[in-house]
Formats: structure tokens, sequence, C-alpha cells
């Protein structure tokens, strides 16, 4: 009997040990592997509101994204040619810039317009300029203009006189070389010579609402109007909404096809001068048995596709691409209140997600061999809005939200990306066809410099439901040195995380002073534990630790 009772307690033993093991996800680094370049296309945002830029909280979120970055930050916004003074409507902004005498003699202003990137390159950030949108003055149905939208509102109540072809596009090529030559004048040949500047946005949608055919003709005036004032200027469009959608693929097909082979509206040629391609990637949230499930499948198809369409075209598959925005899904300013399936955005399924899906990224440039210079992450803050309302967006009311923190991650990562192995549950292929939808995606990120090695670790699921914390073990071997000094910074629901501590406060609608510098200081980026000084066998290292779920780790080693 009592042999029988041992024996069953070792069988235990041993089920337990293998069930644990088995769960186990271990995560194979080798240093000396380079699979591409650390690339900082993660680097650009962008709003639909510019005058927010110049404001309180707008200045502070930008100074912080310029310190996060080790290159420049772009930043990309609507509006930016839209007549009116209304600073403070959601989806909306304005500048003014162009109105026209009795006559119809056209007047420029530039007050707002520098006032909006002087705030920029005061941050060291460079402008995504965006010839955007139709000003009152030139539009062909001007009335109604400016639209009167709210959360919770239908979304084509937006859709104004704004969206309009001009009248005259000979005015509008004016305007265009107006600016181009103001920008120049103001900032340096050399400055502008560093920005990106584009036509419109999502004009496949009821952004625009002319034809593709009359999109292809407001590009050829613009780009040739905006070459005329700066040769060497770097133009590109169209903005299309996911090219995984057939309508915004033909859109996309179109324009590009136009640029290749079509006759120039302008010059009668053959052609039209493109610098760079941009499109947009969403995914596509929803509630499912009272919880959030994303659908970060639906978001990279849209970029498989996209790559896939650009790299098809000769003459155009090695030019850089830019996702103008790329996002969880489609309305920054629909708060989690009036859209329930965005109640993902205060917590850490926003920054696991964001971990999760930029990896992919990269991985879907590698595959295609698409240039991917940017992949604009369409977020950054609303003014005098309630705390945490769920908006999509980095920061509420100064108070940096937990996925501002992933790009901080981002920030200590540089040189090339290196090989990542391992019995991880899932292939960037299989994240893009079928999402993450039975297993947790428990991966890695890795890069390594001449000094620094960092790799990033996130135990993301669709569902944002409980589970159990995840086992991880990180093997690395490539180190050129016998001892690194290791930091490791961790985003989860006790660390780098305001949204929780604001929770803990009673959720107050007016915090405290007090409160206010306890949440500034939950917003920045936590170390999980001090710095220590780590010996290594032969160049490797071996590293174990639990990751909740929904949580993001940063292992920062230093020689």
């Amino acid at each position: 009997m009592k042999k029988a009772y041992f024996l069953s307690i070792l069988i235990a033993i041993f089920r337990l040990s293998f069930a644990q093991e088995a769960t186990k996800t271990t995560i194979q680094i080798d240093l000396n592997k380079k699979v591409g370049e650390m690339s900082t296309m993660w680097a650009w945002f962008g709003a639909d509101e510019p005058n927010y830029a110049y404001m309180k909280d707008g200045k502070k979120l930008l100074t912080e994204l310029s310190q996060l970055s080790p290159v420049p930050v772009y930043f990309r916004a609507h509006n930016m040619l839209t007549s009116g003074h209304d600073t403070l409507t959601m989806k909306w902004g304005s500048t003014n810039v162009y109105t026209e005498d009795a006559n119809g003699k056209p007047i420029y202003d530039w007050t707002v317009v520098d006032k909006i990137f002087d705030t920029y390159r005061e941050r060291g950030i460079k402008p995504v300029a965006q010839f955007s949108f139709m000003p009152e003055a030139l539009s062909i149905k001007p009335q109604p203009y400016e639209h009167k939208w709210k959360p919770g509102m239908p979304y084509n109540e937006i859709y104004k006189g704004w969206t309009f072809p001009p009248k005259d596009y000979k005015k509008w090529a004016d305007l265009v070389y107006a600016w181009v030559k103001h920008s120049v004048e103001r900032y340096g040949k050399a400055e502008v010579e560093t920005w990106y500047w584009e036509l419109w946005n999502e004009p496949n949608i009821g952004y625009w609402s002319g034809t593709v055919e009359e999109y292809c003709k407001l590009y050829d005036y613009t780009a040739d109007a905006a070459k005329r004032a700066l040769p060497t200027i770097r133009i590109g469009g169209p903005e299309t909404t996911g090219p995984s959608w057939s309508k915004a693929a033909d859109f996309l097909k179109t324009f590009l096809t136009h640029c290749e082979s079509g006759t120039n509206y302008v010059t009668g040629k053959v052609g039209s001068p493109l610098d760079f391609i941009t499109f947009h990637a969403k995914g596509a949230p929803k509630i499912v048995d009272g919880h959030v499930q994303m659908n970060v499948g639906t978001q990279l198809r849209d970029i498989s596709e996209g790559f896939r369409i650009v790299t098809s075209y000769a003459k155009f598959k090695n030019l850089p691409i830019i996702i103008g925005e790329s996002d969880p899904e489609g309305c920054a300013a629909c708060g989690m209140k009036t859209n329930p399936s965005n109640a993902y955005r205060n917590g850490t399924m926003y920054s696991s997600y964001t971990a999760a899906s930029f990896a992919r990224k990269y991985a879907l440039a590698d595959y295609f061999k698409a240039n991917l210079l940017g992949a604009v992450s369409w977020s950054f803050e609303f003014e005098n809005q309630p705390y945490f309302y769920g908006f999509r967006d980095l920061a509420t009311n100064g108070i940096d939200k937990p996925v501002l923190n992933v790009f901080r991650m981002y920030g200590m990562m540089s040189g090339n990306r290196v090989e990542v192995k391992g019995n991880q549950n899932y292939t960037f292929t299989m994240v893009r066809d079928s999402s993450v939808r039975k297993k947790a995606d428990i991966d890695a990120l890795a890069s390594k410099d001449q000094r620094s090695a960092a790799v990033m670790v996130w135990h993301y699921h669709d569902d944002d439901l409980k589970a159990e914390d995840a086992t991880v073990e990180i093997d690395l071997r490539g180190f050129p040195a016998q001892q690194v000094n290791f930091k490791h910074y961790r985003i989860d629901n006790e660390n780098s995380n305001s949204y929780e501590v604001w929770k803990k406060m009673g959720s107050p609608e007016n915090p405290t002073a007090e409160q206010i510098s306890i949440l500034e200081k939950a917003g920045q980026l936590a170390l999980l534990t001090s710095p220590s000084y780590l010996k290594l066998t032969n160049g490797t290292l071996k590293l174990n630790f639990k990751l909740p779920r929904q949580g993001v780790s940063l292992l920062r080693f230093d020689w």
C-alpha cells in the first residue's frame, strides 16, 4: 500500500511538472542572426484635430513623443486647409488659410498653419503636411460646410462642403504653390525637404465627394504646383482605406496606374510624380458575450493586401510606404460610452495589441519586401474631455495611458532586428489569417545594437478576459560581453498603468492636484525590478518570468 501511495504521488508530481513545462513559452533569440533593420516606423502619429497641437495638453504630449523617440517623430493631421475658426470640435479643425475678396481674388493667411508647425518644430517633430480639406471659398458645393458631429451620432454626419472638388483647379494649385513656397521661406529648403506632403484623406469614402478620376486630377494639379514651388519636395498619396476591401483596392490601383501610365491632367504627359505611397489599415473590435473581442487579423490583412498591391507595380515596388492610419479600429473620437466595443482603450489590452501588431508589420514588410517607412498611430489627445472617457488617445488630460509606454519601449530598441524562435503558438501569417482566438499570442521582438540589446515580450489575446499568467523562458545567445546591465520594464495592471491607479482612487471626475501628480507618475514606464548586472556564460543568458495576460515586458541589456 505504501509503495502504491508513493508511486501515485510521484506520478502526480511528474504530471504537474510536465503540464507546467508544456505550457511554458520558450523564446530563443540569437543576437548574431539579423533579420532586418529595427526601423523607427512606429514613430508616426496623427489626429483629425490639428489645433490641439498648440493647446496645453497637446504641447505636453508632443514633447513626450519627441522625447521617447531616438529619431524625429512625424505627425500627420487633417483639416490643414479647412475654413473657419472653431478649434475644439471633435473630428474637426480649421486654419482659415484661404478666403477670397469681393472680386474673387485669393487671400492667404498662414497664421494658424504656422502656429501648428511652429509647435511641431519647437519639439523637433516633423509634419506629414496634408493638402486638406477644401476651403469653403473653393468648394463646388460649400453649404453646409462645417459639421456638428458628436460621439454617438452617425459617422456620415461629418461629410459636408469641405469634401468636394474645387470650383477652380488653378486656384487650388495656386494655393498649394503658395503654401509650399511660404514653408520654404519660413523654415528653410533643407528642412522642408525632410517633410512628407500628401493629398487628402480616405478619398474612396465620404471624405471625398468627387470621383476617383477627379481625385487623380486634383493630385496632378497638387503635385505639379508643389514641385514647381520646391522641385525636391516629397509628395504622395492616396491615403485610401483598407486595401482588403475591394472598392478601396480598386481606388488604390486606379491611382497607382494613373501615376504610372495615365495622362497627366496638367502636363499632358505620361504619368504623375509619386515619391511615396499611402493607405490605411484598421482592426474591428466587437462585443462578444459581454466582453470586448479585438480583431488584429483584420488590420493585418489590410496591410498585407496593401503591400501586395504596391509591390506588384514594377515602377513603384521600392517606393516608401506609409500606412497613414494603422489602428485597432476606425474612430478615435468614438468613446467607449457611445461605442462599448472601444472599451479596450484605457487599459493594457491596447498596449499588448500594439506590441503584437507592430511586430507583425515588420514581418509582413519583410515577407513582401515592402519598403515600410511609417505606420501612423491615429491617436493623440482630446482637449478638455472627461478623464479616461475611452477615446483612442495616448493621454487623457495630460495623464499618459498604458499604450504610450509601448512606444517608450520601442524607443529603446535600435540597430537590427534579430532572430526569434521557440514554441510560440502563432506565426505572423496565422495572426494575419485567423487573428488570436484560441491560444494566447505569447511572442517577442528582439533587437541588437553595438552596445545594447532589447527584447519586447507580449501576452496578447483578442478576448478581453482574465487568464493565468504566462510562464516565459527567454534563451539568449550571441552577447559580445561577459557581463550585462539588465533592466526589466513592464506594462500590466500593477505597472506603468495610470488607468488602474485612477480606478483605485474611485475614478474621480476632477482629480486633486495631489491625485494628478500621482497619476502622472503612474503613467510613466516603470521597472518591474531594480537594475542588475548579470554574468554570461559563453555569451549566453537564460531568464524566466511570469507575464500577465495583456502584459508587455521589455528586457534591456547594455554592455
